[in-house]
């Protein structure tokens, strides 16, 4: 079978690859637990035995890295490799320490509670003490927790563009709730006229921020305004429309609250505009910038991934070769395979919790855009729901088989072919 049906196949293997190239056993070690906070970071180097070689606190500054490397080489006397169990794998520490040479094991801040419960039971709760227990979780547990690869620069670069261009769209969409509500408060006509606050309603409202304004305009000033908010066709009915919508009675509240929502609805339309603008031009510098990575025609082959749906997944995913041992590791990771709780005769399929929400959001709006595109995606969502599965849970399960797709297509060096992903039954080829 050919790349992409064989990426969708789910084997039972951890869900990230360890990382580790080499097999350590015999050679001497030491293991660094870094607490980690936004000033200042608390160390613990530990020996092979378990016996704690030093504590310090060290500065979140390059002369803080330094300190911390020149801790390990001081104890690193037998040439040996160096392991460093932290907490987050962002910003510039955990990469610094990867540059050094070392082994970084970024530990979810949950599963190192939940390790620091198995050494006390008392509550108790300090820097130090975090440090410590994270360089003993390297030194006997660290196959079980994810490596800290670095992704290429490029990915690193998407995936700041990605973010913050989601940022962007979710502070406008905040900004046209409170918009909205405030124009329910005293300008019920605007809505007769733009059921949906689009652009042209934006640029309407910046000419004419109060229901007298808006009942001044003259059809020339609402044509300019639709024309500015990039409406292009029908424009003269649409702006006679406009014009007759706003000159309807409506209710009204007094003077003074009507000068100060309109003074309120101008500062919101100005933000928006200004959000609009900014979109638009991060949006472009992502497209740009994900059309220059090897990994950019595989993805935009996908059915319902274009530019910056497939940068977010590339962002999020990222391009470390071995960061996923299998299909069935990239699922767990997009949070789109669920889990099972069983026991003893009770058994419950539930939603993965603990998963990336950026990256959920991405798989469950390809799946989504898929449906339209795709006749096996279309064929498999279908089924899903004549089984009695509700629109999001097909839709998930659907994302669930696009990201293993996605993972044959990626490790093969192959773009999508629908004929392999999507196989037809001979039933409905008959």
């Amino acid at each position: 079978m050919g790349c992409c049906a064989a990426g969708a196949l789910a084997i039972s293997e951890p869900l990230f690859s360890s990382g580790l190239t080499t097999d350590n056993t015999g050679e001497h070690m030491i293991y660094i637990g870094v607490d980690w906070a936004s000033d200042h970071h608390d160390v613990c180097v530990m020996a092979e035995d378990g016996s704690v070689l030093t504590e310090c606190r060290i500065s979140d500054t390059l002369d803080g890295v330094n300190r911390l490397r020149s801790l390990a080489s001081h104890h690193d006397d037998q040439s040996g490799a160096v392991a460093v169990g932290i907490e987050t794998a962002h910003g510039l520490m955990p990469r610094a320490l990867v540059v050094a040479g070392y082994e970084v094991y970024a530990v979810n801040p949950l599963a190192a509670s939940r390790y620091r419960e198995r050494h006390t039971v008392s509550g108790a709760k300090s820097d130090a003490a975090d440090a410590r227990m994270l360089a003993n979780l390297v030194r006997t547990d660290r196959l079980n927790h994810r490596r800290y690869v670095p992704d290429s620069d490029l990915v690193e670069e998407l995936r700041v563009l990605t973010r913050s261009h989601k940022d962007l769209i979710w502070a406008k969409q905040r900004h046209l709730n409170q918009l909205r509500t405030a124009l329910r408060q005293y300008y019920p006509g605007i809505h007769v006229a733009f059921p949906e606050l689009s652009s042209e309603a934006l640029m309407v409202l910046r000419r004419a921020p109060t229901p007298a304004q808006g009942r001044t305009l003259t059809a020339a000033q609402i044509l300019a305004a639709l024309r500015q908010g990039g409406r292009q066709r029908r424009l003269r009915e649409r702006a006679d429309a406009v014009r007759e919508a706003l000159r309807l009675p409506q209710m009204e509240t007094s003077p003074a609250l009507t000068s100060a929502y309109g003074r309120t609805v101008s500062g919101e339309v100005a933000v928006l505009i200004a959000l609009g603008d900014e979109i638009a031009s991060l949006e472009a510098h992502v497209c740009q910038r994900f059309e220059q990575h090897s990994d950019a025609p595989i993805l935009s082959s996908m059915p319902g991934l274009a530019s910056v749906l497939g940068a977010r997944l590339l962002a999020e995913f990222g391009d470390s070769p071995s960061r996923y041992v299998d299909a069935k590791a990239r699922k767990g990771y997009a949070g789109t395979a669920p889990i099972t709780r069983a026991s003893g005769t009770k058994t419950l399929v539930l939603v993965r919790r603990a998963r990336n929400n950026r990256l959920v959001d991405a798989c469950s709006r390809w799946a989504f855009s898929s449906l339209t595109s795709s006749p096996g995606a279309r064929r498999c969502y279908d089924a899903k729901r004549r089984r009695g599965q509700s629109h999001n849970e097909a839709l998930r399960a659907l994302a669930n088989r696009w990201v293993g797709i996605l993972h044959g297509c990626l490790q093969h060096h192959q773009t999508y072919s629908e004929q392999v992903a999507w196989p037809v039954p001979s039933e409905v080829a008959a």
